[in-house]
């Protein structure tokens, strides 16, 4: 049983307006002549990625997205989609809004994180509100609302501060009170994570539980090593102290761009002004994902496409949202891996390309009514985008039992 929509998408007495994507031919040939100009740095002096993203990779990239990429397919696929903006504490909120012909469809929240978008939400679209389709139950069928962060992709940029996880946490409360529903559920990983658990905390009527694909789980005497850059605990399982070496590679080697962000994002200038400079600072999000991005660019079959990759950096261009998306890291002062005292239920998906797999003993602690728990043979930070059949799975089996 779910709660029920309003049937234009809002609650009386809230105005919802319908959106669509259409972006000026002007805009898209400004965006290649602007990549085609690029003045391009020396290669690196490694023949590996410890100095950052390579010269190889981001010319392939340029090449391909100067010729041969066509934003007006990823747009199609939004246009086919029910989007809408309305204001929440001043700031304009786009949403995608998909319902599920199936009776008893669960609405389920689900919020992307940096650097991603709606894009990487849109393979989940189909199999979560048409899972009979999928080779999946009826009974297991989601109305999907898919919101952009405030700052990022086609919401608006707040011009005060103050916006961090906990206020997004509140909006889209409110934003799911608006659509009408009654009892719903939320996920997200990366900034959709600290959101899913602020509303978690703030316990508002009708939420019944929540997932995540990256959670929040470390202990107080691994994060103040990580911290100091000391020796790991003593006394770590074997999956423990692979998680732990996770972590202190990202420590040590992965975690400059958030710090960046976090101190000084309005530095970061060039995001604004050069297309393939953006699409850089995009990719070096974490070791694993980058390796994932380089092999795609060389050729290699994987869970993303070349295209996928576009996409999402031209949507970041086309919005202006280079250092806007970039203020939630100077706007949130969460611990982003302490556990939080999540209270409800949960659900988490352990992908082993994450920043850090987190070990059930560690998950356990940190969600004491965890109702799910399952490490996945393959997937990264970005479980939507690249396996969506996966993730999409993973939410069915964490709340069939909440509905």
């Amino acid at each position: 049983m779910s709660g029920s929509g309003t049937g234009d998408g809002g609650a009386a007495g809230a105005t919802i307006r319908p959106f669509q994507v259409g972006v000026p031919d002007e805009e898209l040939a400004d965006l290649r002549r602007r990549i085609t100009a690029m003045r391009w740095p020396s290669r690196e002096t490694v023949g590996d990625r410890s100095q950052g993203v390579q010269l190889a990779t981001m010319q392939e990239l340029a090449r391909r997205w100067a010729t041969d990429y066509d934003w007006r397919k990823v747009e199609a696929r939004l246009q086919a989609l029910p989007q809408f903006i309305t204001e929440i504490d001043g700031v304009d909120i786009h949403f995608i809004h998909v319902r599920s012909e199936h009776e008893g469809a669960l609405p389920l929240v689900v919020t992307h994180g940096w650097p991603g978008s709606i894009i990487e939400q849109l393979k989940i679209i189909d199999p979560l509100v048409n899972p009979t389709a999928h080779g999946a139950s009826a009974d297991d069928a989601f109305d999907l609302v898919i919101p952009s962060l405030p700052g990022h992709g086609f919401s608006g940029k707040p011009t005060i501060t103050g916006w961090d996880p906990i206020r997004i946490a509140r909006a889209w409360v409110v934003l799911m009170s608006r659509l009408g529903y009654t009892r719903f559920a939320a996920q997200g990983g990366d900034w959709g994570n600290a959101v899913t658990e602020q509303m978690a905390l703030l316990k508002p009527p009708g939420l019944l539980g929540i997932h995540t694909n990256m959670p929040a789980t470390l202990p107080a005497e691994v994060s103040d090593a990580l911290a100091v850059g000391g020796p790991p605990p003593p006394g770590l399982s074997g999956e423990e102290r692979a998680a732990w070496d996770q972590l202190d590679y990202f420590w040590k080697h992965g975690l400059a761009y958030s710090q960046e962000m976090g101190n000084r994002p309005q530095t970061l200038y060039a995001l604004e002004d050069s297309p393939v400079g953006l699409a850089a600072w995009m990719l070096d999000h974490d070791a694993a994902n980058l390796a994932l991005i380089t092999r795609v660019f060389d050729g290699q079959s994987e869970g993303l496409t070349p295209d996928d990759v576009l996409d999402n950096a031209t949507l970041y261009w086309l919005t202006r949202t280079g250092i806007s998306s970039a203020r939630l890291y100077w706007e949130s002062k969460l611990a982003f891996f302490a556990p939080k005292g999540v209270e409800l239920p949960t659900g988490v998906s352990v992908f082993p390309d994450e920043i850090y797999a987190a070990p059930r003993s560690w998950t356990e602690a940190a969600y004491p009514n965890l109702i799910h728990f399952n490490r996945l043979p393959r997937g990264g930070h970005f479980a939507a985008w690249e396996q969506p059949q996966l993730l999409s799975a993973e939410l069915r089996a964490t709340f069939r039992t909440l509905r």
